[in-house]
């Protein structure tokens, strides 16, 4: 992907990974002018919120640490991993779902 493109749609991913709310502000950011670069982030992004909405919802019965401490850790890990992507400009996804998302919202 070309430097320029990256440096438009640099702000679009960026605040794409601040959480649900970012995802969905990304998603009209870029709906108009659509940035290859942005739309990968965009992509990126929507599928962490969901993942992290579903996985929450499903271990929040649980009060023991033990089984929420390690959900945390992976969340803050897949998305600390999208953010610092972006920021430097890369399009690698994110480890071991990257690319089921990819692929699930092509469309965005």
């Amino acid at each position: 992907m070309n430097k320029e493109i990256v440096e438009q749609g640099k702000s679009t991913a960026i605040t794409a990974y601040i959480l649900v709310v970012g995802a969905l502000i990304a998603m009209s950011m870029n709906s108009e002018n659509k940035n290859p670069y942005a739309s990968f982030h965009v992509r990126q992004a929507m599928g962490l919120s969901i993942l992290f909405v579903l996985i929450g919802y499903t271990i929040s019965g649980f009060a023991d640490p033990m089984i929420t401490f390690p959900f945390w850790l992976f969340m803050s890990v897949l998305w600390g991993y999208g953010i610092v992507s972006a920021i430097k400009g890369d399009t690698t996804p994110v480890p071991l779902l990257g690319n089921f998302f990819q692929k699930f919202f092509k469309k965005l």
